[in-house]
């Protein structure tokens, strides 16, 4: 007892507990320094190892909470062609986050957007020309630059990935390592040679033999149906070889599992590549004659009659007993035959636009551009979901650290090593979109 009221002892507990808390600060402190230095907080996205299972469905559960988050505001830049016009500029505040277990790397992508933009370029009946026509991707925009009509095309996001470290310049330079303008271009195709402009225009391939980038593709509207990111690749495609030969027209982007399979034997003898199956989004569009003897003219070629506000057909409803039908007939005044029934756009309003010129819409039953088909193989690769919160998309994805690739199309994370990547949003657009070069993705082990 004479132990413990000595003021010795209680000078010692007071040591030892001052010791530990200066310990503590100095871990604290150490931990801080070391996190500054790991991480740059405008273009690092530190993903953490997590032992919770993550769901992929759209939805921010409690365990993204732990998750470092990475806020940055993607551009739209002005290639200098004209082929963003009409978007040049534009910001999107984006916020990402991202965990790794030890089979799985998951992320969280939320960006503002107030419409959700999922109905692409939808068939609708002209009632001037009494012909089926579809709304266009990108905005349309008159000879002074003045916007005469909103696009229908489809909010999505992309993300780009340097595959084995295959690609040089993808490090400093990440989505425009792959980015070419096209501008005019001396066509060799004719004697003798002549210079040809080539505006608004461009595509993307590496600059190498052996380069290939790994391009991962979120349209909000399709891919979520089919509850998975389409998984794509870049490569060379014969680059400038082709392209300043022939004026813009080398194209590296492939979905998974296409490969080369020898080069054409007509000039310049660019690759030529192998034919995917049928899957993803399939166009919902043939050609038929006018009264069955007239003028060649395009129109849907399926359809759900009496449906409304439908944005994509399933490819299940094409299929014997499905609820679409298939439209085999097309009159001079627009009217679409099937096996059992008509389609009459004098009569229903509902398949005409709506609205004014520019912010205008379409009508309720305006018919949908695509068949939604499940990816298959290479391209089921990345699980994903999204949800529209009325002010902006919230979207999550995963894929294995390492998948079963064998044709140098995927990015291998397996490493844990530092990964450079690009980000980019487009809204209500096609080719137009925003972008963020020079990211970073690090593994917190």
């Amino acid at each position: 007892m004479k132990t413990l009221n000595s003021p010795k002892f209680y000078l010692a507990i007071l040591f030892v507990f001052t010791l530990i808390y200066n310990i503590g600060c100095s871990y604290n402190q150490a931990d801080e320094i070391v996190q500054k230095e790991f991480q740059n907080t405008t273009t690092d996205l530190i993903s953490s190892k997590t032992n919770q299972s993550v769901i992929i469905d759209g939805q921010i559960d409690s365990h993204w909470n732990k998750a470092t988050v990475l806020n940055f505001d993607p551009k739209v830049p002005d290639p200098g062609n004209g082929l963003f016009s009409g978007y040049i500029d534009d910001k999107y505040s984006v916020s990402m986050r991202s965990m790794y277990d030890d089979k799985f790397i998951y992320f969280l992508a939320e960006y503002a957007d107030d419409s959700k933009s999922v109905n692409v370029s939808p068939w609708y009946f002209n009632s001037s020309t009494k012909l089926w026509s579809q709304e266009s991707t990108s905005k349309t925009i008159d000879a002074n630059g003045i916007v005469t009509r909103n696009g229908f095309g489809e909010d999505k996001i992309a993300m780009l990935w340097n595959i084995d470290n295959s690609t040089p310049k993808f490090v400093t330079q990440t989505c425009y390592a792959s980015c070419h303008v096209f501008t005019s271009y001396t066509d060799f195709s004719v004697t003798p040679s002549v210079l040809r402009s080539n505006t608004n225009s461009g595509n993307h391939y590496t600059n190498g033999a052996n380069e290939k980038l790994d391009q991962w593709w979120g349209r909000l509207g399709r891919d979520v149906v089919l509850g998975k990111m389409d998984d794509n690749y870049q490569d060379w495609a014969c680059g400038p070889n082709v392209t300043n030969l022939t004026g813009g027209n080398a194209n590296g982007r492939h979905v998974d599992d296409i490969v080369v399979t020898g080069n054409s034997a007509v000039w310049p003898n660019r690759p030529t590549y192998s034919t995917a199956k049928p899957q993803g989004s399939i166009n919902n569009r043939q050609s038929l004659k006018l009264d069955g003897t007239g003028a060649n003219v395009n129109v849907p070629m399926w359809l759900i009659p009496n449906a409304s506000d439908y944005y994509y057909i399933d490819v299940k409803d094409t299929l014997a007993n499905g609820k679409a039908v298939k439209i085999n007939k097309v009159s001079s005044t627009g009217i679409l035959s099937y096996e059992g029934g008509i389609i009459d756009p004098t009569k229903d309003s509902g398949f005409l636009r709506i609205g004014d010129d520019v912010q205008g819409g379409v009508g309720p039953k305006a018919i949908p551009s695509y068949i939604a088909s499940p990816y298959l193989e290479g391209r089921t690769d990345i699980d994903f979901a999204a949800k529209h919160t009325g002010t902006g998309w919230v979207i999550e994805f995963k894929r294995a650290l390492k998948t079963g690739d064998k044709l140098k199309q995927d990015i291998d994370f397996s490493s844990l090593d530092d990964q450079p990547f690009g980000f980019a949003v487009w809204d209500r657009s096609n080719n137009q979109h925003a972008i963020k070069p020079d990211l970073k993705l690090k593994f917190k082990k």
